[in-house]
């Protein structure tokens, strides 16, 4: 029964009922609590009725949406409440299939995300030419007619501008339209999204006007085939192309970018350009390498408001350019890139110009007495990219990040491992962030019976950006702390001298049933063992409650963590060793946002490869973990949990064409002086299919992660068959790559006992699973470090030794081999990692 069919008194019952079992979701909302009875009744009657009040409209030319309250309602502070749908909800892994699968959800996404613009207008066009409206020549002519026409009244040195843009003119259009002989002056010519192709022909539609000075042949598909050069080589004068300054930028250039310059005042001659009238000049995103001879104070004189964001004007020192800008005395308000071509520091900035008013739109009394030297007032909206070779599919994977929210399910036992992500339907997806904000939006969790809810989300994530990286990549380098004698180690066996045999507690099944030695025997009571080798952490509250002594060995180090946790890890070997190429770039997002966003940003404007994984902290088998190239993924990712973000592998080794990585099992002894080794056999472990970097492979778990024995598709390889076959594949000799791995992992190990010493017990005994992969260069990288690694393999599957003793390692004796090389001071099946010098 519905609220408004319920009488008053089951209505006032059942709102009772709401507020009760949603009071924590109520509260955490901040929805006030004037507005609680309306909110159950639209959540119980569904009562979606945004569309009554809002509308949504285009922005940032089509390629966004924002919500706009309709003209004839008015809304009251805190008069109304309204629901938003979730459109799409999808665990990550199903989001391409879905796309591809379900009828009409790749196209309600993309209109949603604005990514599918080509082809609305394709199927304009279409619409068009099928209702004979299409290009045409007769379009074209009409314009350059009422062009002539007005040239005739203004006079004949009035020079022609001409705009013709998004007319469908083709290449033979162009040709027939006879520019040339018609506009000798012309000035300026618009030919932004038409349709030519070939940079010959449009040169011979265009290339007689020698005085023209600003051309558009933007979205255009020449653009693709090396028009630039044409146009640039042929048009000697030409000063704007395609919105950016060419060399030969002067004083046309900047009265236009002044407005002192446009159609109703296209001022041919440079000598009747009025440049002291400039008062406010834009000159942003010109891809400027150089400012004009004529951009001076003198020439400038009345100058008060320059921007100059988006240059790249890298054919300037940083001291030229301030000295210039310093001597327009008239100026009060600059907008420029910071750090970028004026220095790193605001402050600096402010006391070379120091009649400024503004900076970035920033007071510049408040820059100075906040001392901030980073200062960005006009951050650019993020807005999606994509080709129009992709599928509609594949563009809303790349454009979904600016639109995910994302939960996790949860019960008193557990937390869902894999969170759920959801776009918000077309009224919750146009809301748009303000610092001006009039708008309170909130999550909630509706349960209508108790059992089953839906869910109702709206926000807008900030832009947050940063210059870091420099900085940090200097720090980086400058780290190095690591250990430069050997030290001899101590340990010894630890077997009484009366020679009865050890007990030992476990709670793994391997250790159970595999530890068969005569020197050991297990026990069912903690208390009494002399080893506890289990997978829990043993920490004092676990001591405590088990009765544990600190004179009992555990199969785990203190401190531990600095090597099993991805971004403790990092930072170990970052502090020891600086940024070595055996690491990978990682960065901790709780920590380091900053840097990694001017890294993706540096790699992007110097064309590198950009494509990073993300991992959570503390989870093994890749739960969690993604492969994108994409930074608002990035961003939107930190969401579901503390995650590192690490430069993605593009280029390894592959063994018949297929991913794989490397465990080893290293066994410690001591941390301080460092006594590890090396088990005689390691593991590979591949992925199943074929390598790609195929955006749309990013989502098959089986092409980039290897760790396949939790999902019932493992194909186990013997470790001889695989070096066999790798050699013959790649002809390369293994030993030497192993000698390469075995340093390497010495190293992570070397960062710990330099950067944590603390770790030293010398009740501790331990080993650690150690996950390498190889570069194309058959270069190791270090992937983790695992604490109480699974064995499973270890265990199952004999196989022969390539090191050592080179003989057949039966598996069944693996406990025996960890259990004696760490209790008994045994070398059997293992191999000692020596100081590295």
């Amino acid at each position: 029964m519905s609220p408004a069919a319920a009488s008053p008194d089951d209505r006032i019952r059942s709102y009772e009922d709401f507020a009760r079992v949603h009071a924590y979701l109520l509260a955490a909302s901040g929805i006030p609590t004037s507005l609680h009875q309306r909110l159950y009744r639209k959540l119980a009657d569904e009562v979606f009725d945004g569309g009554e009040a809002f509308s949504v409209e285009p922005c940032e030319g089509g390629r966004q949406r924002r919500l706009v309250l309709g003209a004839e309602r008015t809304l009251g502070r805190e008069s109304d409440v309204f629901l938003v749908d979730h459109a799409w909800s999808f665990r990550l892994s199903d989001a391409l299939n879905q796309l591809r699968e379900v009828p009409g959800l790749a196209e309600r996404m993309a209109a949603l995300m604005c990514v599918d613009l080509d082809r609305r207008t394709e199927l304009e066009e279409a619409d068009e030419q099928d209702n004979g409206n299409g290009g045409s020549l007769e379009n074209a002519l009409e314009v350059v007619e009422k062009e002539r026409t007005r040239i005739q009244e203004k006079g004949s040195d009035f020079a022609p501008w001409l705009e013709l843009e998004e007319l469908g003119i083709d290449d033979d259009m162009l040709i027939a339209l006879d520019l040339s002989s018609k506009f000798p002056n012309m000035v300026a010519l618009n030919l932004w999204g038409n349709k030519l192709q070939d940079p010959e022909k449009i040169m011979k539609g265009i290339g007689e006007c020698r005085r023209l000075k600003a051309l558009w042949l933007n979205e255009n598909p020449a653009l693709k085939k090396g028009v630039d050069k044409v146009i640039l080589d042929g048009l000697p004068e030409l000063e704007v192309y395609n919105s950016h300054f060419t060399r030969k930028a002067g004083e046309w250039a900047l009265g236009f970018c002044g407005d002192i310059i446009g159609a109703d005042n296209p001022c041919s001659s440079a000598e009747s350009i009025p440049l002291e009238n400039i008062v406010t000049l834009d000159l942003s995103d010109r891809c400027i390498h150089k400012l004009p001879e004529v951009f001076s104070p003198r020439k400038l004189s009345s100058l008060s408001s320059l921007n100059i964001r988006g240059n790249p004007l890298d054919q300037m020192s940083s001291d030229d350019l301030l000295k210039l800008i310093s001597g327009f005395t008239q100026l009060q308000e600059l907008e420029v890139d910071i750090p970028g071509p004026l220095g790193n520091s605001a402050i600096s900035i402010l006391e070379c110009v120091p009649n400024l008013s503004l900076l970035n739109g920033i007071n510049v009394s408040s820059i100075i007495e906040s001392g901030k030297h980073i200062i960005d007032s006009a951050l650019k909206p993020r807005l999606p990219e994509w080709s129009p070779e992709e599928s509609l599919a594949e563009r809303v994977i790349g454009a979904m990040w600016l639109y995910l929210m994302t939960y996790r399910l949860a019960d008193e036992e557990k937390i869902d491992e894999t969170p759920v992500w959801y776009v918000m339907d077309e009224l919750g997806s146009a809301m748009r962030h303000s610092d001006d904000a009039n708008f309170r939006i909130a999550p909630f969790l509706f349960m209508p019976d108790v059992t089953q809810f839906c869910g109702l989300f709206m926000m807008f994530i900030l832009e947050k950006s940063a210059l870091e990286f420099r900085k940090y990549k200097e720090q980086l380098q400058s780290s190095s702390i690591c250990p430069s004698r050997k030290v001899t180690p101590v340990t010894k066996s630890i077997r009484p001298s009366d020679g009865h045999a050890l007990r030992v507690f476990t709670d793994i099944p391997q250790v159970e049933e595999f530890l068969t030695r005569p020197e050991f025997v297990l026990t069912s009571d903690p208390k009494e063992a002399d080893i506890i080798w289990v997978s829990m952490q043993v920490d004092s509250e676990l001591k405590n409650a088990l009765g544990l002594t600190d004179q009992q060995y555990t199969n785990q180090f203190p401190f531990e963590a600095c090597l099993v946790m991805k971004h403790h890890l990092a930072e170990t070997i970052h502090k020891a060793w600086g940024s070595p190429e055996w690491l990978q770039p990682t960065y901790n997002l709780e920590t380091h946002l900053s840097p990694l966003i001017g890294d993706y940003c540096v790699r992007k404007r110097d064309g590198m490869d950009n494509l990073w994984i993300m991992k959570p902290w503390n989870m093994a088998r890749t739960i969690d973990t993604t492969v994108t190239g994409d930074l608002s993924a990035i961003i939107r990712l930190m969401e579901t949990g503390p995650k590192i973000c690490q430069k993605y592998i593009e280029s390894p080794a592959l063994f018949q064409g297929r991913k794989f990585d490397l465990r080893y099992i290293v066994f410690v002894r001591s941390i301080c002086p460092l006594e590890i080794f090396l088990s005689d056999v390691f593991w590979v472990r591949l992925a199943n299919n074929q390598y790609t970097l195929e955006k749309t492979s990013f989502f098959e778990y089986e092409t980039h992660f290897t760790v396949m024995n939790y999902i019932g598709r493992m194909n186990h390889m013997n470790t001889p068959e695989f070096v066999k076959e790798f050699e013959k594949e790649h002809q390369v000799k293994w030993l030497e790559i192993h000698g390469h791995i075995r340093d390497m992992i010495r190293r992570v190990f070397e960062s710990a006992t330099a950067v944590h010493p603390e770790m030293q017990n010398p009740f501790s005994r331990a080993i650690y699973g150690v996950d390498v992969m190889l570069d194309n260069k058959f270069d190791p990288k270090i992937l983790e470090v695992t604490y109480c690694p699974d064995c499973t393999r270890a265990c199952k599957y004999d196989t022969q030794a390539l090191v050592g003793s080179q003989g057949v390692i039966r598996g069944s004796e693996f406990f025996n081999t960890v259990f004696g090389c760490l209790f008994l001071g045994e070398l059997k099946d293992v191999s000692p990692l020596r100081h590295h010098l």
